[in-house]
């Protein structure tokens, strides 16, 4: 689910066709300056507000929550920090450990980068802070919780026009943020036992926020927490761990998912999961460590770089332990049941959505789906087509309904019979980046995995290149206005209003209505609700699907977004693919497109 990692992907490539063809010119940030009357005293420390012109706003920067999660410390429960006569600085970027891409680190091959003391949050508010108590909005970055960072949103405008405070912030990432092997949990007492190191930083900042957020301007009272991709499954987190109650009152999961395993899954002692990549065992096996008798002390003193290094050395082609059911911070029955269990709901207001075309971030680049025509003697970027258009609309469409079937509705559903009440569901339709000679967008990309936060946020997310991907138009304009106003009524309220003067009908099982948001005039209202079942009956229809990529299509619809049901492939249109082992197939055409082509992927 490294999801940003192929956005930029995607958005590097129209900045290619842009600077190709002379159309983007270079600009950088407005700098920040020290605001007058804005040092905040908070618990960790003095914030000084800084701000820009842009927008009649304040920024704290770079505010620790927690000490720095290093040495004896790695994959332990945060600790409180406690420094409130200390003058705090902002430290340029605090990233946690990850492997470098462009959301991370724009030079060079992939390596890793960030560091483990990372556990900083960001904060804006309206000028008028001083003397009033806004609703707060605490949100949650995506990036598959293996990547990301805080420092790529700027909610500055959102909190100009929706007045409120907005906070962002990071977490502990990949095996630093969940990792279970019993040198680290069998001896540990307390929040120590858990797997789950990154919801529990997430939680240690709602608590920081319930201390703090008041000398900002903020509603302690009023939080709502909101989150997209990885970000939306941590929201989805925070609804069932109990650890989490009474830290927020309201909740959106954006193209949010419910993928969770349990600890031995996790640790999968001698691959006894085969479906199971990059477990405990095998990492530890691959830092050159007995994965037996390993102690906790040998594996804090690991490098944080050469262990992230080993983590990715390890074949990834199917589940990484992340979230784990784990009777401390999440259920021992898994998060998507734990979503409907009445003795852990929090009954609070959600919303749920996600994008038309979710997939496309993946499947966009993808010499299986799209040819490149080289130009230049391939000094210039690839001028692309789609090799059967019919064919990828088709994967398109039952990928991303799959992800609403299992991301959106069902958690809904489950959300319902534990007893919510107030529960709204969208999906993100806009589709309007315009095509060009050398990329027909609109039907490559669409309404892609993340295209909806530039619209929340109201400012593209990366400079130049993004604002090819969120143009400067009016129907951008109106969406922003919409979208922006849907949140802030929500974060107020607790209820996110009229769409352009329609009703935004509540989500329930008997009537699952869905807000679409797209252009002015095109946006509507439907009640289709998709299940998994659903889907792959319209799988087993006639199509141009060959046996083969039917069968491959089946796979990817039963192992994404939710846990995987092996069983469903099983037996999916009475056996036909029980003789298809998916995986191998997926190499075997990897290795094909990449002799033929040189890689498996444009650009």
């Amino acid at each position: 689910m490294n999801n940003h990692r192929r956005v930029l992907a995607m958005l590097l490539l129209a900045a290619g066709i842009l600077l190709f063809s002379g159309v983007i010119s270079s600009c950088s940030a407005p700098p920040l300056r020290p605001v007058a009357g804005a040092a905040v005293a908070t618990g960790s420390g003095i914030a000084q507000g800084v701000a820009t012109e842009a927008h009649p706003v304040i920024r704290w920067l770079d505010i620790p929550y927690a000490e720095p999660p290093v040495d004896e410390l790695r994959w332990k429960a945060p600790r409180p920090i406690t420094q409130p006569s200390k003058p705090l600085a902002a430290r340029g970027g605090a990233m946690c450990v990850q492997i470098s891409g462009e959301i991370s680190d724009t030079g060079g091959e992939e390596r890793p980068v960030g560091e483990e003391d990372c556990l900083y949050l960001d904060v804006v508010a309206p000028n008028d802070f001083s003397t009033r108590a806004y609703p707060v909005m605490f949100w949650i970055h995506g990036g598959g919780n293996t990547s990301g960072t805080k420092d790529t949103y700027d909610f500055s405008a959102l909190a100009a026009r929706e007045q409120v405070v907005v906070v962002s912030v990071n977490y502990r990432l990949g095996v630093f943020g969940w990792f279970t092997h019993p040198s680290i949990q069998a001896d540990a007492a307390g929040l120590d036992r858990t797997s789950n190191f990154g919801h529990l930083d997430l939680i240690a900042a709602l608590e920081w926020v319930q201390r703090n957020i008041a000398a900002f301007g903020g509603d302690p009272d009023n939080v709502t927490i909101f989150g997209e991709s990885a970000g939306g499954h941590n929201v989805y987190a925070l609804l069932v761990t109990p650890l989490a109650d009474g830290l927020f009152h309201k909740a959106i999961s954006q193209s949010g998912y419910t993928t969770s395993v349990s600890p031995r899954q996790a640790i999968n002692a001698n691959a006894e999961f085969p479906e199971i990549d990059r477990g405990a065992w095998s990492l530890i096996g691959e830092v050159g460590l007995d994965p037996a008798t390993a102690d906790g002390k040998a594996l804090r003193q690991l490098a944080a770089h050469d262990l992230l290094a080993a983590y990715y050395r390890l074949d990834k082609d199917h589940i990484a332990p992340l979230t784990t059911a784990d009777d401390v911070v999440i259920p021992g029955v898994g998060l998507a049941t734990a979503l409907a269990d009445p003795a852990l709901a929090k009954r609070v207001p959600v919303i749920a959505g996600s994008n038309r075309d979710e997939v496309t971030l993946w499947l966009g680049l993808n010499r299986y789906f799209v040819d490149g025509q080289s130009l230049l003697f391939g000094l210039g970027p690839p001028k692309m087509r789609l090799r059967d258009p019919a064919k990828y609309k088709l994967w398109i469409d039952l990928r991303s309904r799959g992800w609403k079937a299992r991301g959106v509705d069902a958690p809904l559903v489950s959300l319902r019979n534990a007893g919510y009440t107030a529960t709204w569901a969208y999906r993100f339709d806009w589709d309007e980046t315009a095509d060009n000679w050398l990329v027909p967008f609109s039907s490559i990309l669409g309404a892609a995995h993340a295209a909806e936060i530039a619209f929340v946020m109201g400012a593209p997310m990366y400079g130049s290149i993004g604002r090819y991907m969120y143009p400067d138009t009016d129907s951008a304009r109106e969406l922003t206005k919409v979208m922006m106003a849907a949140w802030g009524n929500f974060a107020r309220t607790g209820n996110p209003g009229q769409v352009r003067g329609n009703p935004w009908p509540l989500f329930t099982d008997m009537a699952p209505h869905t807000m679409i948001f797209d252009s002015p005039g095109e946006d509507w209202l439907t009640v289709e609700s998709p299940t998994l079942e659903g889907l792959l009956r319209e799988a087993a229809e006639p199509s141009m699907l060959t046996d083969l990529e039917r069968c491959l299509l089946v796979w990817e619809l039963v192992t994404n977004i939710g846990n995987p049901t092996y069983t469903e492939y099983d037996r999916w249109d009475s056996g036909a693919c029980q003789q298809t082992e998916p995986r191998v197939e997926k190499a075997r055409i990897t290795a094909e497109l990449i002799e033929t082509y040189g890689s498996a992927s444009l650009p």
